[in-house]
């Protein structure tokens, strides 16, 4: 087994592969409420970094017991008692993590349930499709622990929700739950019957049947692209469009449509 995807090679992740390519990966520090310590973000990296020449066609991610994530293992953090040079190093290791997973191309679908607060809203927010249950609460208490940000809510919850609702969530505490999260854009997907994971397996299930090139443009170019002035952005579209739109394994799907036998996109009943 690749080593990248062994699971008994991690100490905070589990690892446990499905059909088609499908990895789920759980942080398993439940008695933590999944916190974010340095070996967690370590482990993170190393997963994201080599997922894709794994053979990882869409990875399920979660969290195990009753919360997603808490974020910053605070704990850890108050008895390092760091420099700020030595915490800048850490926010740049979550940045490095985060990154590789928004840009590495491989489709993260997040099952979040219960707490998805700080540091773990902004690891939630790295991933590409987010559902929810109704009790899922989404926080950045940030303000309230004297601290700020370093994982990229600055960046990506403020792209998700706005800049002026992602500073009154620092700076009140205010928390969002339910389909007012969706609403905002903090999640996609919310079930009605508290099946976050199930449904998050449906979804990446169904995106790991998609052709890798394809996936991988998705999932990165457009995050890319995004960063670009509007020309640039049309630019890059382009050549993406002509290297993935002519790949020879999308003949076979091309064919089928021209045939009329791929399935047809319906209306919602």
């Amino acid at each position: 087994m690749n080593d990248v995807v062994n699971s008994d090679s991690y100490e905070r992740l589990t690892i446990s592969e499905r059909d088609n390519g499908l990895y789920v990966v759980s942080l398993n520090r439940p008695e933590k409420r999944n916190a974010l310590d340095v070996v967690t973000i370590e482990e993170l990296i190393r997963f994201f970094s080599g997922a894709r020449m794994a053979g990882v066609r869409a990875v399920l991610l979660a969290g195990e017991g009753d919360h997603f994530c808490a974020g910053l293992d605070l704990v850890e953090h108050w008895k390092a008692d760091r420099s700020p040079d030595d915490f800048m190093h850490v926010c740049l290791r979550w940045h490095e993590a985060f990154n590789k997973m928004e840009y590495g191309g491989v489709p993260i679908i997040a099952a979040l349930q219960g707490a998805v607060v700080g540091g773990g809203l902004e690891l939630a927010s790295a991933a590409h499709v987010r559902v929810i249950d109704p009790g899922t609460y989404f926080a950045l208490p940030e303000g309230q622990r004297g601290i700020f940000t370093g994982g990229g809510a600055t960046i990506r919850v403020s792209d998700m929700i706005g800049k002026y609702r992602m500073i009154d969530m620092i700076l009140t505490g205010r928390v969002y739950q339910g389909q007012e999260a969706v609403d905002l854009g903090l999640a996609q997907y919310i079930t009605e019957d508290g099946g976050s994971f199930a449904k998050a397996m449906e979804l990446a299930d169904k995106v790991a049947q998609n052709l890798p090139l394809t996936n991988f443009a998705i999932c990165s170019a457009v995050s890319h692209m995004n960063n670009m002035s509007g020309m640039d952005a049309a630019y890059a579209e382009a050549f993406v469009g002509g290297i993935v739109n002519t790949q020879p394994a999308a003949r076979e799907r091309l064919e089928a449509f021209a045939n009329k036998t791929a399935a047809r996109v319906r209306p919602n009943s």
